[in-house]
């Protein structure tokens, strides 16, 4: 079992940068493939970006390739999300997840999830 902590998030103008943080407790955390997922209000939590067991692998959704990056320490149990050229429909909560299986998109697919953490983005 592994427990998430987001942070980072915060309130930033079109074109600037956020860096998230997903901090995991518990010793398998280099078991799990890690994925960031996003959920912006009356909308579906939607896939943004995944990254597998060893990070040598990541998958990004359409919306973000090129703009955002996945990377992961597993000497620190962190998984992180850099964000640039943020645009305001980047504006959501977004959530760290973790899953025992590496490609699936779908949040079914994620058996642990942290509590999120607020991205807004002002034009």
């Amino acid at each position: 079992q592994v427990q998430l902590v987001e942070s980072g998030g915060g309130l930033v103008q079109a074109g600037g940068s956020l860096r998230l943080t997903c901090a995991a407790s518990g010793r398998t955390f280099s078991s799990y493939a890690m994925g960031w997922f996003r959920q912006a209000p009356g909308k579906e939590r939607e896939f943004v970006a995944s990254i597998n067991w060893s990070g040598g692998s990541t998958s990004y959704a359409d919306s973000v390739k090129g703009r955002f990056t996945i990377s992961r320490d597993n000497g620190k149990n962190t998984v992180d999300l850099q964000m640039n050229s943020l645009k305001p429909e980047d504006t959501a909560v977004y959530y760290c997840a973790a899953s025992s299986s590496w490609g699936p998109v779908s949040p079914r697919s994620y058996a642990y999830w942290g509590q999120g953490t607020q991205v807004t983005v002002f034009s």
